[in-house]
């Protein structure tokens, strides 16, 4: 079970956009996969729109065991293969920072739980935990938690900023809590390819992150919207930008897989073509744009 935590420490970047589409590339290589909805908008729950649970992960996170975990997963509505963690307003309440360390735990004892003893008896190949856009409690329960993390920002001033104090708090959590935590990549959302002001911070996001910049970015396009309010799969929403943005989320995808440390279990990840970090990043191209 490989568990990748999805953050940014500056809100509207399109966080929950980027979770949900990993969630949609892993369903479409029938991954078994559980969406943890960290975050107290509860909006990768709302597009996942599981039925009604008796319990959320704030109920999860203050007893972190089986019987809750149980109460606290449900089906989404996008296959049998995507389960959610359903998240809540209560998770708020948790975020706030406390003398009590131990608590930070609670997230990875109960992934544990799972990992020992999976709903209806069918492991988790893939968790992925949707952070809050903070560097409270939640998110650092979730560096705590996770195999690997993928910082996510759009190419304005403000956005590039979050992302370099998310990369801090990767090696923060690393050096206090959890060794094996590693940053997969930077993957930027909203590109324009032709905006100056994008590329710009582009160049500068990979002077401060060099490598770590990945090569394929998300474009801006209206698809991303429509697919979330008809909760549905971007891999299942049928338009040329569609397409387009789940031919990245492919490729974000098979980057995780590819990670050095793949979890509890390792996942063979399926060949994908990457370009190579040179030139302007641009997303893929496809003959329209929806």
């Amino acid at each position: 079970m490989h568990t990748v935590a999805v953050l940014s420490l500056k809100g509207g970047v399109g966080k929950t956009t980027v979770a949900l589409g990993i969630a949609s590339a892993a369903m479409r290589r029938g991954i078994h996969t559980l969406v943890a909805d960290l975050d107290p908008q509860g909006n990768a729950t709302a597009s996942l729109d599981p039925p009604y649970t008796d319990a959320t992960l704030a109920d999860v996170l203050e007893t972190p065991q089986l019987p809750v975990l149980e109460r606290a997963i449900a089906r989404s509505v996008w296959s049998d293969d995507i389960d959610v963690l359903v998240g809540a307003e209560e998770l708020e309440a948790l975020n706030e920072p406390g003398p009590d360390e131990r608590r930070l735990a609670s997230l990875s004892r109960a992934l544990d739980e799972l990992d020992q003893s999976p709903p209806r008896g069918k492991p988790y190949d893939l968790v992925i935990l949707d952070c809050p856009p903070s560097l409270g409690r939640l998110t650092k329960s979730a560096l705590v938690a996770a195999d690997s993390a993928i910082l996510v920002t759009e190419p304005t001033m403000y956005a590039v900023a979050g992302a370099q104090r998310a990369l801090e708090a990767i090696e923060s959590v690393r050096d206090e809590h959890n060794q094996d935590l590693r940053a997969v990549g930077v993957l930027v959302n909203r590109l324009r390819p032709r905006s100056h002001e994008h590329q710009f911070r582009i160049a500068e996001l990979r002077e401060s992150f060099g490598a770590l910049v990945m090569p394929t970015a998300i474009p801006d396009r209206l698809a991303i919207q429509q697919a979330q309010g008809a909760c549905s799969p971007i891999h299942e929403w049928h338009s040329p930008g569609a397409q387009e943005i789940a031919l990245t989320f492919n490729m974000v995808l098979a980057k995780i897989l590819r990670s050095n440390r793949a979890g509890r279990h390792r996942i063979d990840a399926e060949p994908e073509t990457e370009a190579e970090i040179t030139g302007p990043i641009e997303p893929i191209r496809t003959d329209a744009r929806g």
